[in-house]
């Protein structure tokens, strides 16, 4: 009977400490370990840890809220994407007939701009994916609102371009080229190496050789920003970005089996249409 009165005691004891610490757990930090009494060198108490006893009274996520938290980004996803979709639908017509209002065309670029953003942060990655996968292959550029630069000296933006002008990407191989085309005959054409980042959709980009009428030269570092920046093709930014020790870019905003859109390193929008040139 004693020995049972004396199991009890010390199972209520321990129970006591325990719920002391719980409930007192913002000011035993601050106190000085218990020390054993008559050791030579202080050793911590065998009371419990609070960090361990905090760990075990947390509030655990329920399997509900995981599912809730889970069906909430699933509704936003697919309200996101259903704009995307009437924003795409948009642009692949402007792509295809050139006769969609300019201004309806920016709008529509502006607003797939902030909604790619948003879901890319939302369905990990798998936006970034796809658009270096479909950016595959040539583009032809169909409209665009120029560089900033562009706009202030033409008092205001380009829309459809008027020229053929035909950007391809070889993923497999990172190189890209960029040309200005009067049928299939290039006029100029400037190649080099990319690379691509998942979580901005940046792709950066430097050309080292240029083709004029068939002739192809090798080009400085920098060369090719010289020469767009001084024929309009380029922009100002990029003979800017190449003399700091960057390099001129696209932010890309989407790509697909048809239309790719992006926003250049100079601040303007553009959208291309996917064509059969290779690189």
């Amino acid at each position: 009977m004693q020995l049972g009165q004396i199991l009890l005691a010390l199972l209520v004891l321990n129970l006591e400490i325990i719920a002391f610490h719980c409930f007192n757990h913002v000011n035993v930090h601050k106190r000085a370990p218990v020390q054993s009494i008559g050791a030579n060198k202080a050793s911590v108490s065998w009371f419990p840890d609070m960090n361990s006893l905090a760990n075990i009274f947390q509030p655990k996520q329920s399997n509900s809220a995981i599912k809730n938290d889970k069906k909430n980004i699933e509704i936003e996803l697919n309200r996101i994407t259903a704009i995307i979709n009437d924003n795409i639908s948009l642009l692949k017509n402007a792509a295809e007939t050139k006769n969609e209002n300019s201004d309806e065309v920016v709008n529509a670029l502006l607003s797939l701009e902030k909604l790619m953003r948003e879901k890319n942060k939302l369905d990990n990655g798998q936006t970034a994916d796809e658009t270096i996968r479909y950016l595959n292959g040539s583009w032809r550029l169909i409209f665009t609102t120029g560089t900033v630069d562009t706009q202030k000296k033409l008092g205001g933006r380009i829309n459809y371009f008027p020229l053929k002008a035909v950007q391809s990407f070889n993923v497999d191989t990172s190189t890209i080229s960029n040309g200005i085309y009067v049928g299939n005959a290039s006029l100029i054409k400037f190649f080099g190496a990319f690379t691509w980042n998942d979580k901005s959709r940046k792709l950066e980009f430097d050309f080292d050789q240029v083709s004029l009428f068939g002739f192809k030269f090798n080009l400085p570092s920098g060369g090719a920003a010289k020469i767009g920046q001084s024929t309009g093709l380029g922009s100002e930014n990029n003979e800017q970005l190449i003399a700091t020790g960057k390099r001129p870019f696209f932010n890309w905003i989407s790509a697909d089996s048809n239309i790719a859109t992006a926003r250049g390193g100079g601040g303007g929008l553009a959208l291309w249409q996917r064509v059969n040139d290779t690189i």
